[in-house]
C-alpha cells in the first residue's frame, strides 16, 4: 500500500484490467444460487427483515403509495447493505465509499422525485417551501431556505454514506499500519480494538444503508 488512500483507489488494476468495480456486481453471481435451495435460515431472517421493511416503508409513504412502491426501497437498501458488507472484507474495494456510486443512486431518485412533485402536485410543491404558521415577514427567507435544503438533499445522502464508509475504514487502516512497531502485549490489545471496530463498522453498514432507504422513502413521501 503505497498510502492511507490507496485502498479507496478506483483506479487500481490486475494485470491492466481496472477489476475493483466488480466487487459491486458479484451478488448478481452469489445472491440468485440461494434460490434454488430449500430455505434455510439465513433466507428465512432475510425474509422477515423485507416483510419488516416493507410494513414501515408502506406507513411512511402514507395512504398514496402505490402498489409495489415500497420495494423500489427495499432493493435499494439490499443493494446498498451488500456493497458495504463488501466492503468489509480484505482486499476488497469499497465501490460505496465513492461518490461516484452514491450519487448515482441519490440523484436519479432525488431527481425523479421532484420532477414527478412540481409536475404532478405543483401547488402541493408550492405550499412545502413554506412552513405551516411561518410570518409573513420571514416567508420569503423560509422559501430560499427551503429551496437550498431540497437542493442538497442527494448530496447529503452520498456524502453521508461516503464518508461513514470512508472513516471506519480509514481508522481501521491506521490502526493495523502501527501493529509492527507495537510490543506483544500491546498488540494483543490491538487485535481485541480491531475486533470491535470492525463489529462496529457491520453495524455502521446495516445502519447507513438503512438510513439512505429511509430518507429517500421521506423524500418521496414529500411530493404526493
Amino acid at each position: 500500500m503505497t498510502n492511507l488512500f490507496s485502498t479507496f483507489d478506483p483506479s487500481t488494476n490486475i494485470f491492466n484490467f481496472s477489476l475493483n468495480w466488480t466487487s459491486t456486481f458479484l451478488g448478481i453471481l452469489i445472491i440468485p444460487m440461494s434460490f434454488w435451495f430449500i430455505p434455510s435460515r439465513m433466507t428465512t431472517i432475510w425474509i422477515t427483515v423485507i416483510k419488516t421493511l416493507h410494513n414501515e416503508f408502506k406507513i411512511l409513504l402514507g395512504p398514496y403509495n402505490y402498489k409495489g412502491s415500497t420495494f423500489l426501497f427495499i432493493s435499494l437498501f439490499s443493494f446498498i447493505l451488500f456493497n458495504n458488507f463488501m466492503g468489509l472484507f480484505p482486499y476488497i474495494f469499497t465501490s460505496s465509499s465513492h461518490l461516484s456510486m452514491t450519487l448515482t443512486l441519490a440523484l436519479p431518485i432525488w431527481l425523479s422525485f421532484i420532477l414527478f412533485g412540481w409536475i404532478n402536485n405543483t401547488q402541493h410543491m408550492f405550499a412545502h417551501l413554506v412552513p405551516q404558521g411561518t410570518p409573513a415577514a420571514l416567508m420569503p427567507f423560509m422559501v430560499c431556505i427551503e429551496t437550498i435544503s431540497n437542493i442538497i438533499r442527494p448530496g447529503t445522502l452520498s456524502v453521508r454514506l461516503a464518508a461513514n464508509m470512508i472513516a471506519g475504514h480509514l481508522l481501521l487502516t491506521l490502526l493495523g499500519n502501527t501493529g509492527p512497531m507495537m510490543s506483544n502485549y500491546m498488540i494483543s490489545i490491538l487485535i481485541v480494538t480491531q475486533i470491535l471496530l470492525l463489529i462496529l463498522e457491520f453495524a455502521v453498514s446495516i445502519i447507513q444503508s438503512y438510513v439512505f432507504a429511509i430518507l429517500s422513502t421521506l423524500y418521496s413521501s414529500e411530493v404526493t
